[in-house]
């Protein structure tokens, strides 16, 4: 049997910010955080701005202490020097050396990782051809587009081989070719039984590219799941009805949380609570006399669950 410890581990976890002697003027950015991130797994970290994600990966990273609580990366406590050997990290915000080449800038972090000198030419070889960049190895930092930075420092985040990354953000400025380029990348690193831990806005990605996610809201875990798990139930119907009357209408809004008719398509959507709510919209609908030509249940996206759970929960 396989290890089970997470690769990531957070229990009650809490960051307050201003001084205990001003109680009032004291900003709680995470606020009793539990998670779990099984290991080999693409998970997804998801939040609107001020939730409490920078803040998280700061903590474990090491780089901010927690007010209270704790966790443990690859089953080291958090800050564990040894446990950062095996940590590769992207942050959304970088400002790398421009006056270095791409060859000379990763030189630089396989020297400060204590990479073996045998090992450290293959390894950036190896990596620049994985982030796409190997025709400008020799090109410096400052030459390169935006895109182009992002996979320089993608490529310095895996560059040491690690057991656990943390991608911050990692294809904001990419275009959809380079946001497929980093998806193959991801998968790649899964495929070889690390840990990706990736907070983006870019829901489309997180959902084509995650196996479980987690939503943040207010310093808190509001969600978590599998994305087949939490998208699994048809939180929509789309109905075609003939002879919609009145009390059919208002028979649809007793049961559905949302009824819109676009009168153009000739379709009725209805939001649903829950999924055994459909045959009764379907019952509804005989007995005020309509005619039910078809019936639809979608799925919503995960852009769809995001924003129901941040705005309306």
């Amino acid at each position: 049997m396989g290890d089970m410890t997470p690769a990531i581990s957070i229990s009650h976890l809490r960051k307050e910010y201003g001084s205990p002697l001003a109680p009032a003027k004291r900003f709680v950015a995470v606020e009793d955080l539990n998670l779990a991130v099984p290991k080999g797994q693409i998970f997804g970290f998801l939040g609107p701005n001020g939730a409490g994600k920078t803040t998280t990966i700061n903590m474990l990273l090491g780089n901010v202490y927690p007010t209270s609580g704790g966790g443990s990366l690859l089953g080291a406590p958090i800050g564990n020097r040894q446990m950062r050997r095996h940590l590769g990290f992207l942050p959304e915000k970088f400002q790398f050396h421009e006056f270095l080449t791409a060859e000379e800038f990763l030189d630089l972090h396989v020297r400060l990782y204590g990479m073996p000198i045998k090992r450290r030419r293959t390894r950036i070889a190896e990596t620049l051809e994985i982030v796409g960049l190997t025709s400008r190895r020799k090109s410096k930092i400052r030459e390169f587009s935006k895109g182009m930075q992002q996979r320089i420092g993608l490529a310095q985040a895996i560059l040491s081989d690690p057991d656990l990354v943390i991608l911050d953000e990692p294809t904001s400025a990419l275009d959809p070719i380079g946001r497929r380029d980093v998806r193959d990348i991801v998968r790649q690193l899964k495929s070889e039984g690390k840990t990706v831990f990736l907070n983006s806005h870019l829901l489309s990605e997180i959902e084509l590219t995650c196996d479980e996610v987690a939503i943040l809201k207010a310093g808190r875990v509001v969600r978590q799941g599998t994305v087949d798990s939490l998208l699994a139930a048809p939180s929509v119907v789309q109905m075609r009805i003939e002879n919609r009357t009145p009390e059919l209408m208002r028979a649809l809004e007793s049961l559905a949380k949302m009824v819109e008719v676009d009168e153009a398509a000739g379709t009725v959507t209805a939001g649903l609570e829950r999924e055994e709510i459909i045959p009764q919209l379907a019952e509804a609908v005989v007995k005020n006399g309509g005619r039910l030509l078809s019936l639809i249940p979608q799925r919503e996206s995960l852009e769809d669950l995001f924003i129901r759970v941040v705005e309306k929960e």
